[in-house]
């Protein structure tokens, strides 16, 4: 099997772009258009294992979509006592959100997929996040910055939410959104050059 030295990165997410440099990946970002709601009764596993399937089959399937060359997809989310966390709908959702994680663990998962002709690679990463208690201050003034939207569960770890986090257990580039270590390996399991091969 011939190397691949370019992918498609069917995410516009600025964190996986980056760790996806760190890796000495060349990739040419790509959209895809594909329905991430939740389907009653799925777990968290399945819901980004299904969702990074459907990005990178998604992007495979549009018309951006002109040479042949590997599809990443990726998804992360935020999961409290069996529930998903999604990203805020506005400030006041945020607050919400960071109190209830407030001085509670959660488990972030995140789902990358390799999708090339009709071969799909995929791994999928569990990390467990303690936060600190928060007082209604924090929360607020972290609100004020505008780093909780866009976020699953309304906060980025890798920026000011950061602080909040007393302890992690297991992968932090995972709760940034694109685990290091698997996502290379799943690179070498479909041919792909990056920094040390």
């Amino acid at each position: 099997m011939s190397q691949h030295t370019t992918i498609y990165l069917a995410s516009g997410s600025p964190r996986r772009q980056e760790i996806l440099t760190q890796l000495g990946v060349d990739f040419i970002q790509i959209a895809n258009h594909f329905d991430e709601t939740h389907l009653a009764g799925e777990s968290a596993k399945d819901y980004v294992e299904r969702v990074a399937r459907g990005k990178a089959l998604s992007a495979m399937e549009s018309s951006d979509y002109t040479e042949s060359l590997p599809v990443m997809g990726a998804d992360t989310t935020v999961v409290h006592q069996g529930q998903p966390l999604g990203k805020p709908d506005d400030l006041q959702h945020a607050e919400q959100l960071l109190e209830r994680l407030s001085g509670q663990t959660h488990h972030v998962y995140s789902s990358v997929v390799l999708a090339y002709g009709d071969q799909l690679w995929q791994s999928t990463v569990e990390t467990e996040v303690t936060f600190a208690k928060l007082s209604k201050t924090i929360i607020q003034n972290y609100c004020r910055t505008n780093e909780p939207m866009g976020k699953a569960g309304a906060y980025a770890i890798q920026g000011l939410g950061g602080s909040l986090v007393e302890t992690i257990n297991g992968s932090y580039t995972n709760v940034v959104g694109l685990p290091l270590f698997e996502t290379r390996q799943l690179l070498e399991q479909a041919s792909i050059k990056h920094a040390l091969v």
